[in-house]
Order: C-alpha cells, then sequence, then structure tokens
C-alpha cells in the first residue's frame, strides 16, 4: 500500500475491490458525529457521493479495547467497517480511507470519475509518539489566517496532531491582547525585512504586519480540534520581546538604555533588546497570559526562554538587585527565577510550562517540559531529570534549512537537510535507548518551521514539503531506530503516489528537480552552516 505515514499492520485481502457509488451510506455510533462531518464534507466533496446516513456502506464506530489514537480500518466485500478507541483514532483511520481512494480524493469538487474503489484490506494502526508537532512561525512575517486553517488540514492529512504558533518574537507581536492594545498596533508591524541573513544586507524596504484577533484564534483552535489537533501557543520570553519593548517601553530595561526609542526590530537574528525583571513585567505578562489561556485550551504553554542575552542584565541596577535579593548566583538563575515565576502561575491554572532547552541554565522548575532543539544534549539530560522532552534538533527538523546544496535555493540557510535526512532522522537518540525509564519521557518531536525567510504560503510549503511528510513518518510509524536500517527506496516508491495526493490539495512542495524560477534569488547570499550535525 503506498500509505503516508507507514501504518502497523496490512492485510491483504482478496484481489478484489469495494465500488462505493451514490448509494454508499455512512453511519456510526455516539462519538463517531464529527468523524462523519469531515468524511462527507472532504471525501464526499471531492467524489461528489452524498455518503447519506444510513444502513450498509461505510460504517463507524469507538471501541473500548484499542487505545485514543489507535484505529483498525477493514474493508470487505460487505463494506467498511472503521473502529477505534476514540475520537483522534477515528479521524486517523478516516484519514487512511482518503488516501486508499486515490489523489483524486484530496480535491476540494470532484472531477469525472469512472468510479470510487478501495481494495480489500485490514489496516490496524496506532502512534509511536503521542506528540507529532510542527512549528509555525507567524511572528516573523505573518500568515494570514486562511493560510493557518489550510496548514491544519495539512497537518491532519499527515497524522499530525500539535500546532505550535510562535506568536511573538522581535519583529512582530502576533495575538490580539484587549488589556494592552499598543501590543498589535505598534508591536504587530514593521518598517522594513532583511531579505539575506546578515545585517546591513538587501532589505525589501516593503512594511510588514498582521496580527490575529481573539476570535480569529479561537476559530483556529476549534478548527484544529475538529481534526484532533491542539494548537500550543507560544508566548516568547525574556528575551525576543523587542516587539513588546516597542510597544510598552516600561517593559524594557529602561534604566541601561533608551528603550522609548526602540521600534518592532527589522534584523533578524539574538536581540540584545530583553524584559527587565521588575514586578510590573511579572504583573504585565500574567495579564498577557490570562488571556491567551481563555484563547488556548491545550494543557502546554510555551514561554520561549531562548537566546536570552545577559548583557543588560549585568548592566542593570534593577536587575542586580532582584539578584541580591532572591540570592541568586548570577544571570543565568536570574531567567530561571524568571521562568519558574510562570511555571508556578501556569500550574496553578492547570497548565504546564514548556520552552527551549535554554530553560535548564540555571534550573529548571519541577513540572516543565523542554523542547530540545540545540541538538539532542539539552533533551537527553531534561529527560534523566524527569522531565517531559519534545525532540526537535535544528540539526534534522528545523525545514527552513535549504533542502540541497548549491546557490538555486532560496536563501540557502543552516545545513542541508534533504528529504531522505529527515527521513532518517531518529527522535530518540542511543543516549536514551540503554535507560527505558528516561526515555519514556521524550513524550514526541516536533518539525520547525521558522519565517524569516518564508514570506507567504507559497515559502513555507516550499519548505516544508514533501520534508514535512518523511517526519510525520518518523513520528507516526514504528520505523527501525537505527536510521540506516529504514526502507528508503520503500519510501521514495511511496512518496512517488503522495506527491499526486500534495498535487490535489495544491501544496507547492519543493520538486525533485530543485527550486523553481520564482523561488531562486540571484545574489542573496544565505548563511551555510559549515560542517556535518553534531552526533546524538
Amino acid at each position: 500500500m503506498d500509505l503516508i505515514p507507514a501504518p502497523l499492520r496490512v492485510r491483504a485481502g482478496a484481489d478484489q475491490f469495494l465500488s462505493l457509488d451514490a448509494g454508499t451510506g455512512l453511519t456510526g455510533g455516539p462519538g463517531t458525529e464529527g468523524v462523519q462531518r469531515w468524511l462527507r464534507a472532504t471525501v464526499g466533496g471531492a467524489t461528489g457521493l452524498p455518503l447519506l446516513p444510513g444502513a450498509g456502506g461505510i460504517e463507524l464506530a469507538l471501541v473500548p479495547e484499542l487505545e485514543p489514537e489507535a484505529y483498525r480500518l477493514e474493508v470487505s466485500a460487505d463494506g467498511v467497517v472503521l473502529t477505534a478507541g476514540g475520537a483522534a483514532g477515528l479521524l486517523w483511520g478516516a484519514q487512511t480511507l482518503r488516501q486508499l481512494l486515490g489523489p483524486e480524493a484530496f480535491r476540494r469538487a470532484p472531477l469525472k470519475h469512472e468510479g470510487w474503489r478501495l481494495p480489500l484490506l485490514t489496516v490496524e494502526d496506532e502512534p509511536r509518539f503521542g506528540w507529532r508537532g510542527v512549528l509555525l512561525d507567524v511572528a516573523r512575517h505573518f500568515l494570514p489566517k486562511a493560510d493557518v486553517l489550510r496548514y491544519l488540514d495539512l497537518l491532519a492529512a499527515h497524522k499530525l496532531n500539535v500546532l505550535h504558533l510562535h506568536l511573538n518574537d522581535d519583529q512582530g507581536w502576533r495575538v490580539e491582547i484587549k488589556r494592552y492594545p499598543r501590543l498589535t498596533e505598534v508591536g504587530g508591524w514593521r518598517e522594513r525585512s532583511m531579505v539575506g541573513y546578515r545585517s546591513g544586507e538587501r532589505r525589501d524596504d516593503r512594511p510588514h504586519g498582521g496580527f490575529y484577533t481573539q476570535d480569529d484564534l479561537r476559530e483556529i483552535v476549534a478548527y484544529a480540534a475538529e481534526r484532533q489537533i491542539a494548537v500550543v501557543p507560544e508566548i516568547d520570553l525574556p528575551g525576543h520581546s523587542q516587539a513588546a519593548i516597542a510597544a510598552y517601553p516600561e517593559l524594557g530595561n529602561h534604566d541601561v538604555v533608551d528603550t522609548a526609542a526602540l521600534a518592532t526590530w527589522t534584523d533578524w537574528g539574538v536581540n540584545p533588546n530583553v524584559l527587565n525583571v521588575e514586578d510590573g513585567t511579572l504583573r504585565f505578562y500574567e495579564n498577557v497570559l490570562d488571556e491567551v489561556l481563555e484563547i488556548f485550551p491545550s494543557r502546554f504553554v510555551h514561554l520561549g526562554g531562548d537566546e536570552c542575552p545577559k548583557e543588560q542584565w549585568k548592566a542593570s541596577p534593577s536587575a542586580q538587585a532582584r539578584i541580591r535579593e532572591q540570592g541568586l548566583a548570577n544571570e543565568d538563575e536570574l531567567q530561571s527565577w524568571f521562568l519558574r515565576h510562570f511555571d508556578s502561575w501556569l500550574s496553578a491554572r492547570g497548565r504546564r510550562l514548556i520552552g527551549w532547552d535554554e530553560i535548564l541554565e540555571g534550573g529548571l522548575a519541577p513540572g516543565a517540559a523542554v523542547s530540545s532543539w540545540r541538538g539532542y544534549a539539552g533533551g537527553v539530560a531534561a529527560a534523566r531529570a524527569g522531565h517531559d522532552v519534545v525532540m526537535c534538533p535544528e540539526q534534522y527538523v528545523y525545514l527552513d534549512h535549504r533542502q540541497a546544496p548549491g546557490a538555486d535555493e532560496p536563501v540557502p540557510v543552516g545545513w542541508v537537510r534533504t528529504l531522505e535526512d529527515v527521513y532518517r532522522f531518529e527522535p530518540l537518540p542511543p543516549a536514551l535507548r540503554q535507560d527505558p525509564e528516561a526515555a519514556a519521557h521524550v513524550i514526541g518531536t516536533q518539525a520547525n518551521l521558522w519565517s524569516e525567510f518564508m514570506d507567504d504560503a507559497r515559502e513555507v510549503d516550499y519548505h516544508a514539503f514533501p520534508r514535512l511528510a518523511a517526519f510525520a513518518e518518523v513520528a507516526w510509524s514504528r520505523l527501525p531506530q537505527e536510521p540506516a536500517e529504514r526502507d528508503w527506496a520503500g519510501f521514495e516508491a511511496r512518496m512517488a503516489v503522495h506527491r499526486a495526493r500534495l498535487d490535489a490539495l495544491g501544496v507547492e512542495y519543493r520538486p525533485e528537480t530543485g527550486p523553481r524560477p520564482w523561488q531562486r534569488r540571484p545574489g542573496v547570499e544565505g548563511r551555510p552552516i559549515e560542517g556535518a550535525p553534531p552526533e546524538a
């Protein structure tokens, strides 16, 4: 079967097919209503089949013996029976059913078609990891709501179940906060953007900005929930905060720099302007998070904690007074104190903090989880200390990195990471495979799409696909843990079919032959990172 991600078990039936037609019914027991709606809207929309309620045809059911994301899909001469342990498993099984119908089932309206047939078979499947995530950076370049909704459909089609929304950075603040309107009025816009990587390179001289209203985000969350996807918001602090400081200068280290002169940043990179550690700043972000929690019901809330230069804190009398007051050893412990405050604040409201692996520096709050991005080392240390971990090492699953060597790749940042490289990524490094107790803390894996050089949905498509299909298989399927043992040739053969599905979905993925002409940017130099990725 040409299924992506590869299922756990497939048993082929007789060399025959089940035909679906206008009389094919769709029925299901309690708890299946959402997936019935999805099937009628997507598969029904693409095929033109009404899938009316009624006996026979396609039957859905929830059964207690299966795990919530596990499903069993049986296609026989008598019809289709799809059972699952929960609504999530039922949707994943329905996605498999859609793939079995062929690429035309991924269109939004029916074409002339000779008939819809399913092979007789049984598929039994369940995911390897519970967190199968994708980060969309909507701060560096704003992605309109309609494009975010489209990406939720693409994630669901690949059985990915977490959308991590990076909602603020130095270059933009994208979530409406009613108590602090200047966050979007001022921080939501910048004068221009860098086109290359290095400061001083050519700029596009176009104002850029935008933000999501709270109702926009509620719509995104509801749309995601119907597709069994959790939306995890990220409010990055105490670094990556110049857009917020530009809107409210009292948030910055005003005893060191003239924060009133700061604007939303127009450069890429690590910014020295970070939040101060005064009581007023703590209260400000508590108020921000009050509104964020009301929008996003996710158990986890990402608070960044990465790339926070300490120079301003070293020079700030206010920051140094806080260090003495709290009996801290240094500025690393000051950052830990800052994040621990919000860890306790979130815990009191039934939520959990997750942050980038820098939050390990200076000590980590007991309930916090870690996104391990600087290789595996932070994740290994966190897991051994009893913290949950999402593995997303930049050397392997930062999909903004270039896909091939050579100057043709658009703004060729980072390590070369081909489709095969992503397919051979293993979330569980050898250092943890010999330690089952620590390995159990690796709750999942995530691919990240940072948008410094992706200024619209076409560029996001190009960088994400087809590599996101390979990542989805790594996150879902029980592949050999030794990357060299994986069936790359078999995956390539299945990708030939899957590309036709992506075509039907309108995904502008990177062709096998390289960038399309509109994606080439002659004369724009990126930042290739030399050398091989560090070993696990």
